[in-house]
């Protein structure tokens, strides 16, 4: 490891300058000071003495206080003035008080010394007086010290805060964008099930459309049972694919209502949950899913399939969704042999309460179905007002019961020339729902 110069080389020895107008006194000094290791001046009056501190740093300077034409007093208040820093130290051979006191207040001087003095005493006065000079210039050093590196650490501070406060707003960005994506995402695969429930409707133009209501009655009664999140979330994705055992039904079996099968075909229905919970093994994300549609044909009084169920041993998406996929199901004649309008829906429904249906999903229905509609946030235009921008509010349903657009879809130039294209090839108009703006004020 290197040493700098300053570090290395021995420190450099007190400067003393000695005042007098007789020879023989600065001689004494002289000798007196040096073997102690500090470095001698002298000068023969005020003036010399002067003219050396304007060219030489001196530590201490001692003063006679008889000289001719310019006294102790005199002297040491000029060097008070000029090199306050240096200490001032006065030598007098008379008891005179007034000239000690003229020194002390013009020159401000440390100590002042009789003549003739003790060499002892005074030797021992001056190392005294550099010794604390040396300590004021350290205390000096280190105040600044500490100043200059209180500035630093206050830089340093406000800098390390700075890089703080954008590091904080980059990983609040980043989480921001990662939420963005993660919803992205489920808005995605939620719009997927959708298409596939799609297909599976396909099959049956009765079903056109039941899915999506069984989903929507089904994410209102999950709600109203105090179901949150992700498992609110299942009940309705398990409404949407609720029909996806039924791919491998004939098509004789689901163009009639359940109430005309033959046993054959009856007994090739209830296999469906089974079927829908295997298709949907392999995918972890639909686990809970794949539960509900095993048990939608179970009853609550145990006399359901494929495993005979009781109560509350059968999962709750279960038990909303058989009463939300019966109670649309009804109304579309896909169980009885005639549509039935809502209200003997309903009838039927509440006649089934403890038998077929839970009775706390009963009861959550009587609710929802004697609530007041909210006023609509949305409204319904023509597609030749669509703007850029606009942002659907509900599914995009064509005539015959195919989703064309998800809900939340942003609007763009591009896909408002479809529609219309859409429209204008299939002779008839689309019932579009877009949020409705925000009034300002």
């Amino acid at each position: 490891m290197s040493i700098s110069t300053s570090a290395s080389t021995a420190a450099t020895p007190p400067t003393i300058l000695c005042v007098d107008d007789e020879p023989n006194i600065l001689s004494s000094l002289r000798r007196l000071f040096r073997p102690h290791g500090y470095r001698v001046l002298t000068a023969d009056g005020g003036a010399a003495g002067l003219a050396l501190l304007e060219s030489e740093t001196v530590d201490l300077v001692i003063s006679d206080m008889r000289m001719p034409h310019m006294d102790g007093a005199q002297f040491l208040a000029q060097v008070r003035q000029r090199w306050p820093g240096t200490i001032r130290l006065l030598l007098t051979g008379y008891a005179d008080i007034q000239s000690i006191l003229d020194a002390i207040n013009q020159g401000e001087i440390y100590r002042y010394v009789t003549k003739p003095w003790d060499e002892n005493d005074i030797v021992l006065v001056v190392r005294h007086a550099l010794e604390r000079r040396a300590l004021e210039q350290e205390k000096l050093r280190l105040e600044a010290l500490t100043a200059s590196q209180n500035v630093e650490l206050q830089a340093l501070n406000a800098s390390l805060e700075a890089k703080v406060a954008t590091r904080t707003q980059q990983l609040k960005q980043s989480h921001d964008e990662v939420q963005a994506a993660n919803e992205r995402l489920k808005a995605t695969f939620v719009t997927t099930i959708k298409v596939f429930s799609n297909l599976i409707e396909m099959r049956g133009g009765k079903l056109a459309g039941h899915a999506r209501r069984v989903a929507e009655l089904s994410r209102k009664l999950a709600l109203a049972l105090g179901l949150e999140g992700q498992e609110a979330r299942d009940v309705f994705i398990a409404a949407l694919l609720k029909d996806i055992g039924k791919l491998s039904l004939s098509d004789d079996v689901l163009e009639l209502p359940a109430s005309a099968w033959t046993g054959e075909q009856l007994a090739a229905f209830r296999k469906h949950p089974l079927r829908a919970e295997q298709l949907l093994m392999a995918l972890d994300e639909l686990r809970a899913v794949s539960v509900i549609l095993r048990s939608q044909l179970e009853r609550f009084d145990g006399g359901g399939f494929p495993d005979g169920l009781v109560g509350l041993a059968i999962p709750m998406g279960a038990r909303i969704l058989a009463l939300a996929s019966d109670y649309d199901g009804l109304q579309i004649g896909a169980m009885v042999q005639r549509s039935l309008r809502a209200e003997e829906a309903r009838t039927l429904i509440y006649d089934s309460v403890g038998k077929r249906y839970d009775p706390a999903v009963v009861a959550a229905f009587r609710s929802i179905m004697d609530e007041t509609e909210p006023p609509a946030r949305d409204l319904t235009v023509l597609s030749g007002q669509l703007e850029p921008g606009m942002v659907l509010s509900r599914d995009l349903i064509s005539r015959d019961g195919l989703m064309l657009l998800a809900a939340e879809h942003v609007l763009t130039a591009r896909v408002i020339s479809q529609l219309l294209d859409f429209e204008g090839k299939n002779g008839g108009r689309l019932s579009i729902r877009v949020y409705a703006p925000v009034k300002e004020g």
